[in-house]
């Protein structure tokens, strides 16, 4: 079974940082992508981040770039998601799902969230001004 489970959330003020865990199980982990995606109240679900881990490729949304950074251990199965100079919009749930087992020499991971079907609970970040 394939299971999601991501940790770190919490309560910052603007500046401050934060780092997201996603601790993945139940599927071959350096064979799929790790997206993160944020959703906040009122908006849609988005993509902020992604890293292949079938080549270490990443991919950042523009208004988290220079900002935040994205990992993975592919040993201990678990994507990370370094987020500093944090901002009051960047306040949303965060989500990390997986997606594949991804094609070697693939270019783009989607970002499109009804693409993936494995996902965590979602764990809240609040920055505050």
């Amino acid at each position: 079974e394939v299971q999601l489970v991501e940790s770190g959330g919490g309560l910052v003020q603007a500046g401050g940082s934060l780092r997201l865990s996603c601790a993945a199980s139940g599927f071959r982990f350096d064979d799929y992508a790790i997206t993160w995606f944020r959703q906040a109240p009122g908006k849609e679900r988005e993509a902020v981040s992604y890293i292949n881990n079938d080549d270490g490729t990443t991919y950042y949304t523009d208004a988290v770039k220079g900002r935040f950074t994205i990992s993975s251990d592919n040993a201990k199965n678990t994507a990370y998601l370094q987020m500093n100079s944090l901002k009051p919009e960047d306040t949303a749930i965060y989500f990390c799902a997986a997606k594949g087992p991804v094609a070697h020499g693939t270019v783009v991971i989607p970002t499109i969230p009804w693409l993936y079907d494995h996902w965590g609970q979602g764990t809240q970040v609040t920055v505050s001004s």
